[in-house]
């Protein structure tokens, strides 16, 4: 439990950190429009603004918690407004403090707002001025404090139009001490730090899981696809050893059927030259077929009955004998044979 407390401790202290980071860039980025509230002496607002409207009274009555003005709502709504009260409002406290103070003003001024006016820090809405030196070792400031009642009504009033950011300020009972803000709200829109925040962490969540899945993904292709590689090494292992079996002779193998194919099956070159070693000048042969072992030719010669005892006195010839009969036309120069004879393979070396 501890390990997951701080664990999101750290995740809140991180997400925090970046949504701080994006709104601050976006706000430099995209600064909202500045329109001032000023109070004067009688109690009425005047409003300045770039480019303000025609349309928008020169004063602005604040009655029963409302700024009574009609078309306020173009001017107000999106804009950082800043409601700058009367003097007479506030509570202004000199503070004298060592030089070294300068940087921690407000965490001062924080802890001694009870003892310098009547209202504790809760209570209260306060600033301090700009620190002017006022010795070689000193600095001297101004305290402006009021109700926190009375400037929660202003805010109230400007909440309505839905403003990027609220601010009260102080008007100095001295001129050159300028304005003092005492109070700063920034409104919940679009960027918020808070939501901002809350996104981050679902999206880092999100991204989480989303890794989680995509490991387990592919583990399980690993594994598939290792499954599948092994089985392909297995089947490349028994072809590999396969052809080595044929290479190494055996009597099954392709190589050693094909030997024996070679030689016993007659080439038909060897035949060829046979038939023409054996075949006398005055014989033509006009057809050959070979089919397996089995000759068979047809032509013209001279002497049809002499050619079958040339054909098997070569010893790659036998069983020579007529398939067909021997026929003589007007027009041939001789007798149209027909013959086939059992071929015997001599391709053995």
């Amino acid at each position: 439990m501890n390990l997951l407390q701080s664990t999101r401790a750290i995740l809140d202290a991180w997400t925090g950190t970046v949504a701080a980071t994006i709104v601050a860039g976006f706000e430099r980025m995209v600064s909202p429009r500045l329109v001032r509230l000023v109070e004067d002496e009688t109690g009425e607002f005047a409003l300045e603004a770039a480019n303000k409207p025609d349309n928008v009274p020169a004063g602005i009555a604040f009655r029963d918690g409302e700024f009574a003005a009609a078309n306020l709502a173009p001017v107000l709504r999106g804009s950082r407004i800043e409601i700058v009260l009367r003097p007479t409002r506030f509570l202004f406290r000199p503070l004298e403090l060592p030089a070294r103070a300068a940087d921690f003003l407000d965490g001062i001024v924080r802890a001694q707002i009870d003892r310098l006016t009547p209202w504790s820090a809760g209570d209260a809405v306060f600033g301090c001025g700009a620190p002017s030196a006022s010795g070689s070792e000193t600095i001297t400031t101004v305290i402006a404090a009021a109700p926190r009642k009375l400037a929660m009504g202003y805010v109230d009033a400007v909440s309505a139009f839905h403003p990027s950011a609220i601010a009260i300020c102080a008007d100095a009972a001295e001129p050159d001490q300028g304005r003092i803000k005492v109070f700063e709200q920034k409104s919940r829109g679009a960027i918020d730090r808070a939501r901002l925040s809350r996104m981050l962490q679902i999206v880092l969540g999100v991204a989480a899981v989303a890794a989680v899945v995509a490991s387990v993904l592919a583990s399980y292709l690993a594994d598939s696809l290792g499954a599948q590689e092994s089985e392909l090494e297995r089947q490349i292992t028994q072809r590999r050893a396969a052809l080595r079996m044929g290479t190494d002779g055996g009597e099954r193998s392709p190589l050693a059927r094909l030997e024996r194919r070679k030689y016993e099956t007659a080439a038909s070159v060897i035949v060829l030259e046979s038939l023409s070693r054996v075949l006398p000048d005055h014989t033509y042969v006009t057809e050959l077929h070979l089919s397996g072992n089995k000759l068979q030719i047809a032509g013209i010669t001279h002497d049809a009955p002499s050619l079958i005892p040339l054909i098997e006195q070569s010893q790659h010839f036998t069983r020579a004998t007529f398939y067909a009969p021997t026929t003589r036309s007007p027009s041939d120069p001789g007798e149209r044979f027909h013959i086939e004879a059992q071929i015997e393979p001599r391709n053995v070396p």
